[in-house]
């Protein structure tokens, strides 16, 4: 659900990238926060545990665009994929506005894409997020290394309420800006209803 602030007449939503470990759902925030002009940013905050090389969460205050004269803010999280991080990924659903699930392409991690998928819809439920009411997009990342799997494997597996999805490289930009703006679209349209 998105805040709302009339004295500075911003509406707040929050966009969660959720996906498994090492799929590629920092590197998705790191090119956006990269390539999106200083003045429409924030600052990128990272909290990294002593463990793991994945980030806790990136939070990156965006504005794209006005509903009824109020402006809107975008902030983007990362979940950590890590299976001990089920806790953190949770709290860091609630609230949210609008969700890119970033899949691992790769065939050995396949597993890993279902459980993670299924993890975000337990959640989901837990919290009392209507999954059929929420803006999705889906991205098959890494679609550049040897032992991916088809795009419609991963459509059927993942994918079979056919939201919005697209293929990526999320470390050299590929797919990553048309993500982010058919999510960013999708929220706002919810907004206007």
């Amino acid at each position: 659900m998105p805040l709302i602030n009339f004295a500075t007449k911003e509406i707040n939503c929050k966009i969660v990238y959720y996906g498994p470990g090492l799929s590629g759902k920092t590197a998705n925030i790191k090119w956006i926060y990269d390539h999106i002009r200083p003045e429409n940013k924030g600052e990128l905050i990272t909290l990294a545990t002593e463990t793991e090389r994945t980030l806790f969460f990136d939070f990156v205050p965006i504005e794209v665009a006005t509903v009824k004269g109020f402006k809107v803010r975008f902030h983007l999280y990362t979940t950590p994929g890590q299976i001990i991080y089920k806790i953190s990924r949770k709290l860091i659903l609630k609230g949210v506005d609008g969700i890119v699930f970033v899949a691992d392409s790769q065939e050995e991690r396949h597993d890993a894409n279902l459980d993670t998928l299924d993890d975000m819809l337990n959640n989901m439920k837990e919290l009392g997020i209507k999954f059929e009411d929420t803006p999705l997009v889906f991205q098959y990342n890494k679609r550049d290394l040897p032992n991916i799997l088809p795009v419609e494997v991963l459509r059927k597996d993942l994918n079979k309420w056919n939201y919005p999805d697209f293929e990526a490289i999320a470390i050299r930009g590929v797919g990553v800006i048309e993500t982010f703006k058919e999510i960013t679209k999708l929220v706002v349209q919810k907004l206007k209803k």
